[in-house]
């Protein structure tokens, strides 16, 4: 029991300190709040002109709500991977990764407490945006199951790929072109700000391979036409299958480096 009370205290404290770091710095946290919202209204005001034309082909008939959805939901895959990744960097520069090495908790429980931050915050984000595009005119017919299913099914997609960047961390440190990609290209390939089917069909193939897009289809239906899961099941199921290899596949990579990392003397370096 009081090895359990150590461990649960460690899991509260790496939680605690993020939120603690993160608002401590008021500036900051001001210019976040900025870099969330901003870009809703870009794409609303791109979006009275154009984007009702482009998303006619998917019978959207309010491009708002569209756009509004995929930025929402697209903060938990570029949050999730970015956050762990660069948590396992910092405690490398700190030179305190070796501490979570010894401690009972391990450093694969550090990193899916690391994770939950990452989840936390983008959901303080994804409400934002969400209570923006209502603003904006956007009206939800939300099927709370569904939409539950489909989140939980991305994040735990999420974190599968999230645990593969981690695994690049271990090894090169720098240049994590994992990371790299889903916090930069997810926006452009995962139909987050328009649909896939516009794109050239060789892209939409990589769009195709992206749990984000399977999640968002699937999303928009939950939250603006009230679709219940039989009616999202299509999605759901591919999720399953994406969650099916992505997990172990991560688990995997992230075990293989971790052991290598300790074997070549460099698990603290940077």
């Amino acid at each position: 029991m009081e090895i359990k009370g150590i461990i649960s205290k460690l899991y509260a404290f790496l939680y605690i300190r993020g939120f603690k770091v993160w608002s401590s710095y008021r500036t900051q946290v001001i210019l976040t709040v900025l870099s969330w919202t901003l870009p809703v209204f870009t794409y609303y005001f791109i979006g009275t002109s154009l984007g009702n034309k482009v998303v006619q082909d998917i019978h959207v008939t309010n491009y708002t709500s569209f756009f509004v959805i995929g930025l929402a939901f697209q903060g938990y895959v570029s949050s999730v991977i970015t956050t762990i990744s660069q948590r396992i960097r910092n405690e490398q520069l700190y030179g305190t990764i070796e501490y979570y090495v010894l401690s009972k908790s391990g450093v694969l429980s550090f990193l899916i407490y690391s994770a939950i931050w990452g989840f936390t915050i983008n959901t303080i984000n994804a409400v934002i945006i969400l209570t923006i595009g209502d603003l904006l005119g956007v009206r939800y017919e939300i099927n709370i199951l569904s939409t539950l299913v489909l989140t939980l099914l991305l994040i735990s997609s999420t974190l599968g790929i999230a645990f593969m960047s981690a695994a690049f961390t271990m090894i090169i440190k720098q240049g994590n072109p994992i990371s790299f990609f889903f916090s930069t290209f997810t926006t452009l390939l995962g139909g987050v700000v328009f649909p896939v089917t516009i794109m050239p069909s060789e892209v939409t193939y990589v769009s195709y391979t992206l749990p984000l897009t399977w999640a968002l289809n699937g999303l928009r239906n939950a939250m603006l036409y009230g679709y219940g899961i039989f009616q999202v099941l299509k999605c759901i199921e591919i999720l399953l299958l994406f969650n099916i290899i992505l997990i172990p596949l991560g688990l995997l990579m992230y075990s293989f480096s971790f052991k290598k990392a300790r074997e070549k003397g460099t698990l603290g370096e940077y």
